[in-house]
């Protein structure tokens, strides 16, 4: 393979793989130290969180929540919520969405905290909501398989030029 081709492959394979391995760790990496990704399906809390967004959410004890603490929390048959706390009771936590018109219609117990948003990517949590079913999960397998062969076919071109040098000069021999 010629050298200057060679160069621009390896580095287009490498800036690849370095986006892949950059996503991973963005989309589950993170929970390594403690943040749990999720993504934003509704503008309630638009603009802090817009739609498609990823928010970041690190546990936290409800004796720390503040009023004005954006939460997100369990809302009920496996929904989760964030909002924005305007009040605390023996309820709970009274939420309201920073779009919303009106405070949330129950009380979050406490029991329902999961943590507090500590930061937002925007546009990522379509790239999230997209890879984690199909048809988007098998493409994005697929890619990664098909990036990771990429990655070899420098050297399969080296091996097979190698070769046919070989067989070259062996019919050369022969021919002599």
């Amino acid at each position: 393979m010629n050298p200057t081709l060679k160069k621009v492959w390896n580095l287009i394979s490498w800036v690849l793989v370095s986006a892949v391995v950059v996503l991973a760790i963005l989309l589950a990496g993170v929970r390594v130290v403690g943040l749990t990704p999720y993504a934003v399906l509704s503008g309630s809390m638009e603009p802090t969180y817009p739609v498609g967004s990823m928010i970041y959410v690190k546990a936290a004890d409800p004796a720390d929540v503040e009023v004005g603490d954006p939460i997100t929390f369990y809302l009920g048959e496996g929904l989760i919520a964030t909002h924005r706390v305007v009040s605390i009771d023996e309820a709970g936590f009274h939420t309201k969405g920073d779009a919303n018109n009106a405070e949330d219609g129950t009380p979050v117990a406490p029991a329902n905290l999961i943590g507090r948003p500590r930061f937002c990517i925007p546009r990522l949590g379509y790239v999230s909501s997209w890879i984690s079913q199909p048809p988007g999960l098998y493409i994005a397998g697929c890619g990664a398989l098909a990036l990771l062969a990429l990655m070899f076919v420098p050297e399969l071109l080296d091996a097979a030029d190698a070769a046919d040098k070989r067989d070259a000069e062996r019919k050369k021999k022969e021919k002599s």
